[in-house]
């Protein structure tokens, strides 16, 4: 391990490697709540419309993500040399700047967690380590633009376009699917497209993890440059990538049960076809976006997805949910920027060692207090599927004709009325 080799050309630990292994340790931390704020992504149609119990879902997906986290590092590298000019501050001044950074993205996202909104951890992650980079060189230090490269161009614009186009694509296939099985038998329909939500939900775990578990890779080779331990050129190491997938999906098997829930249940009312269509655009717009290097956000693309298959479905939006999420998108460079800015200048003023502990200290008392908040209205497997004011009688549309699907314990009680006793439940894993 680098860490391990650095300890020993020092000849024992510095104040220096205890600052990197912090930072180390809190990018980990991250990708830790990366993974369970991201689960709703791949998984959360595929439970509402009960392809996959909840617990397998996750289990499935936490798997998925730590194998997606191999395939590829083209983000990590992104991440690693497209935000911070690394040529403009070395050692433990841009230890601190990714520190800083990081402890602004984990606060943004359990805040988020906490209410239950869908943010980006992508852009909490870029939006705290350009704040403090903003604070310790000025607007200077960030990469707004430089051709190919730099914020506007592969974070900015992605933003913007990638829940557009994954609510068209969604409405298309939408629309699509209930031409082409508008004359099926409703129970065979969703019977089979169950099945074939395993598969597309499975995709998008795979493409979550080629994704954003290469951008906590990017920033622990960011801190390795800084200490010295590697150069820019060097390849990205074995153990980084080892160590980000296990904690995404260590992570993902946690299980964001707040999030799941008010995107499987807040914004449309899904069935499985619906469901089908809308895993199958993120899968097919979060891979493309890995391939070509683009640190995309997940959860607007899923979101967008997921948007789409109510309008070409033609079913209601609670536009009041989605009018909640654009705000937490449109707060969440700015506000994390914020939160990265403040712990940079509160490890500046105190200074090295003494003042990284400090800040690292009031991340753990700060995650505690929105932990222990949560614990007063807990979401879980039981109630993943009841939204709070619906009625038992507004569950998810089914088709005419349809029986509703019984829901076991695990899924909290009955959705509509009891089934009849032929009603096939065998695509629900």
């Amino acid at each position: 391990m680098a860490i391990a080799m650095a300890s020993a050309h020092t000849g024992g630990v510095t104040a220096d490697l205890l600052v990197l292994l912090i930072v180390v340790v809190t990018a980990l931390a991250f990708d830790f709540t990366n993974g369970f704020h991201d689960t709703a992504n791949a998984m959360a149609t595929s439970i509402a419309t009960g392809a996959l119990r909840p617990r397998v879902a996750v289990a499935v997906s936490a798997v998925l993500n730590l194998v997606g986290a191999f395939l590829s590092v083209a983000v990590a590298a992104t991440v690693a040399k497209g935000i911070v000019r690394l040529d403009a501050v070395q050692g433990e001044a841009l230890l601190i700047i990714v520190f800083a950074g990081l402890v602004g993205g984990i606060l943004w996202n359990l805040l988020t967690w906490l209410f239950g909104l869908p943010s980006s951890s992508s852009h909490a992650l870029f939006g705290g380590l350009i704040g403090a980079t903003i604070a310790a060189l000025g607007w200077g230090g960030v990469i707004w633009a430089q051709g190919a490269d730099g914020v506007l161009t592969k974070i900015v614009l992605p933003a913007v376009l990638a829940p557009i186009v994954a609510a068209l694509v969604s409405a298309i296939g939408t629309w699509g699917v209930y031409r082409i099985t508008g004359k099926a038998d409703p129970d065979k329909v969703n019977e089979g497209f169950r099945w074939g939500q395993i598969g597309s939900a499975s995709l998008v775990s795979l493409a979550h993890g080629t994704n954003d578990a290469q951008k906590t890779m990017g920033v622990i080779f960011l801190a390795l440059v800084a200490y010295g331990t590697l150069t820019e050129t060097d390849e990205m190491p074995v153990w980084v990538m080892a160590a980000c997938a296990v904690a995404i999906a260590a992570g993902t098997y946690l299980g964001g049960w707040r999030i799941i829930r008010t995107l499987g249940k807040g914004l449309v009312e899904i069935d499985s076809p619906q469901g089908l269509a809308a895993e199958s655009s993120s899968a097919a717009i979060i891979l493309t976006s890995a391939h070509f290097g683009l640190p995309l956000s997940t959860t607007q693309t899923a979101t967008g997805s997921i948007l789409g298959t109510g309008l070409g479905k033609g079913v209601g939006v609670r536009w009041s949910v989605m009018g909640r999420m654009t705000v937490a998108w449109l707060l969440t460079l700015p506000l994390a920027g914020v939160a990265g800015a403040v712990c940079w200048a509160i490890a500046q003023v105190i200074g090295g060692l003494p003042g990284v502990l400090l800040v690292f200290a009031l991340l753990i008392a700060l995650s505690s207090v929105m932990y222990l908040r949560s614990r007063r209205d807990p979401v879980d497997t039981g109630n993943v599927n009841e939204w709070p004011g619906d009625t038992p009688d507004s569950g998810t549309e089914v088709a005419k004709g349809t029986a509703p699907v019984v829901e076991d314990g695990e899924h909290g009680g009955t959705t509509g009325s009891p089934a009849p006793e032929t009603t096939d439940h065998s695509a629900q894993v």
